[in-house]
């Protein structure tokens, strides 16, 4: 190649290197300009919504809960002021020195230290408060008062604990608070559109969640709306100055139909045994009384019960927390021989003529199984008024031995058993109305004719919860209309349920009135020591629920030594009749006798209600 060639050539590779360059600081420029153009004019308004985040926060203010009340307006549940001991602890360095200097002060307790330490680091990365001491008194108030200056991250704040005004009444149906956790917390901020990490939550310790009863159920409504104050911070987060306050909204008050006369004397009545009452408006549908007994303050769960007192409540075998009336499960005993003799009028099986010979027993067809009732000898030649009010099993026996099992648990069904008759009951049960497919499918067996035997006197498998049971009562006594029940006054739900009857007409239900009249009324009824207790008529089913099943009396007298092995005494009841206006349903564990047992506590409730 000659030298001017290689002149050429270099020239342009030359040239060509200078356009690259030349490009690429033209493309760089453009890039930078674009860039500078994208901050300053067109991402202006994001990055400066931004930087004034960076320069505020929001405090939220706690709304005070609903006050709840009975039917008569008086005040069950209210909110107290307390003092309390707080902490910040994002802006403190060393928390054991913190709490050495505050024990100068302030006494804690060996809880009360072990709390601070495990949810210090916590608290502190969410920015948010730690309560050291809860419900100081004015001494320690005042003792901190005058060393405040040495803790500077530390105050005396007012919040409000929540004040059963009867603790122990209504444990069960009203239930308590607590503080949420993490999750519930985001929960409820984030429905009234405030995000956890971006407030400082001044409330997080005394802010009260319901946990249980109708303080749970009616949780949002109780609860109320969070106000705010908006502040400007420094680069630390340290709070300057207040721009903007939006006042809390008060939770709503709410008025259940709880009466307070009524639950005192359910309360009292049962005198610490394990059982339960609930009684019902039959014109609402609507609880009266509502008692799970043993019981437990409201106010210590909800108010700093310690661990060692939780520990031994959880720990006592009458487990006071379990809701018996609405979670306990119990065979209906001889209390479901009046829904079993609808059935035998419905399906035209019976009518109020029919009659048996009662010798004590009935022996099943099949195999020659033995079924006997309580009465020895029995009750000789007995129709169905007669059977009710002497309680023949004998009668129910043979009865539910003609009937077939999937329409007699359709049947059943209406009455409420096997199913949810609340509508506001924290986690109710719907006890058990067992058929041939649960069977298979649970205890691997069939359904023997024998099953449907016992169906007949509410005994086998079949179970149903005081509340369940106080909906039956109140169903009889409507003749087969009634609303889901509810604790909350003027709830009234517009479906009311109706019993399907192709067959049963007003004079049955007159009928089976009277007889359940003559359970107490007449002198073989088995609840006949009930008569002087009222000055009214009561219609009323007793019954006995067997935990052992004995042939005889002297094999009872043995079991009774062991009191867990004694009969349930059971019983429903509704009135004043012929216009009953309140049922209800008692249930007493071990009491062994519905009429002499559950029914005076029954009678007293319904004297209550009606101010007798």
């Amino acid at each position: 190649m000659s030298d001017i060639e290689e002149r050429r050539l270099e020239k342009k590779n030359f040239s060509n290197r200078l356009l690259f360059i030349y490009t690429f600081f033209v493309f760089l420029f453009t890039y930078f300009l674009s860039k500078t153009y994208s901050l300053q004019i067109s991402s202006f308004s994001d990055y400066e919504i931004a930087a004034l985040k960076n320069k505020t926060r929001e405090v939220l203010i706690q709304p005070r809960r609903g006050i709840i009340y009975d039917r008569n307006n008086n005040i069950l549940v209210n909110n107290i002021p307390s003092y309390n001991l707080i902490v910040s602890p994002s802006q403190i360095l060393n928390p054991d020195i913190l709490l050495k200097n505050i024990q100068q002060v302030i006494s804690l307790n060996s809880e009360e230290q072990t709390y601070f330490f495990e949810n210090f680091e916590v608290k502190a990365s969410l920015n948010r408060e730690l309560t050291i001491k809860k419900n100081l008194s004015s001494e320690e108030i005042a003792r901190f008062e005058v060393r405040k200056h040495k803790f500077p991250n530390v105050f005396v704040d007012e919040r409000f604990s929540r004040q059963h005004i009867y603790p122990h009444l209504f444990s069960h149906a009203i239930g308590f608070v607590g503080n949420p956790n993490d999750d519930e917390l985001e929960e409820i901020l984030s429905d009234q559109d405030h995000k956890l990490r971006e407030t400082q939550f001044n409330y997080s310790n005394a802010f009260l969640l319901g946990k249980t009863g109708i303080e749970s159920i009616y949780d949002k409504e109780l609860r109320g709306t969070f106000g705010k104050k908006v502040y400007e911070v420094d680069a630390k987060g340290k709070l300057l100055k207040e721009l903007k306050f939006i006042v809390p909204l008060p939770g709503r008050d709410l008025k259940t139909s709880l009466d307070i006369d009524a639950q005192k004397v359910a309360y009292d009545e049962l005198d610490s045994r394990r059982g339960a009452v609930v009684a019902v408006d039959l014109d609402t549908g609507e609880i009266n009384t509502y008692v799970s007994s043993p019981t437990f303050s409201a106010n210590k769960i909800s108010n700093g019960l310690s661990s060692s007192e939780f520990d031994r409540l959880l720990k006592d075998e009458n487990k006071p927390f379990f809701d018996r009336a609405g979670q306990g499960r119990y065979s209906p005993a001889s209390t479901i021989k009046p829904a079993i003799a609808l059935f035998g009028l419905e399906n035209n099986i019976i009518d109020w003529n029919y009659t048996i010979d009662d010798p004590g027993f009935f022996v099943l067809p099949e195999d020659g199984r033995v079924y006997r009732g309580w009465k020895k000898g029995g009750h000789g030649n007995i129709n169905l008024n007669d059977a009710i009010i002497e309680s023949s099993n004998t009668f129910f026996f043979s009865l539910a031995y003609q009937s077939d099992i999937d329409e007699l648990i359709k049947h059943l069904s209406y009455f409420g058993f096997g199913r949810n008759v609340c509508k506001d009951c924290f986690f109710p049960d719907n006890g058990l109305l067992p058929n041939p497919e649960w069977k298979i499918n649970n205890l691997n067996f069939g359904w023997f004719k024998g099953d449907t035997v016992n169906i007949g006197v509410g005994q086998g498998y079949l179970s149903a919860t005081p509340i369940q049971l106080a909906y039956y009562a109140s169903f009889l006594a409507n003749k087969g209309n009634l609303n889901n029940l509810s604790f909350v006054k003027n709830n009234i739900d517009p479906k009311v349920e109706t019993f399907i009857a192709k067959n049963i007409i007003d004079t049955d239900w007159q009928k089976l009135h009277e007889s359940m009249i003559g359970v107490i009324e007449n002198p073989k009824g088995t609840a006949k020591r009930l008569r002087n207790l009222k000055n009214y008529i009561i219609a009323a089913k007793s019954g006995t629920v067997e935990l052992v099943s004995t042939d005889t009396k002297e094999d009872y007298k043995i079991i009774r030594e062991v009191e867990g092995k004694r009969d349930h005494a059971i019983i429903v009841a509704f009135g004043p009749m012929p216009n009953p206006k309140y049922a209800v349903s008692v249930i007493i564990e071990n009491g062994e006798s519905g009429g002499s047992v559950a029914g005076p506590v029954a009678i007293k409730v319904l004297n209550s209600l009606l101010k007798k």
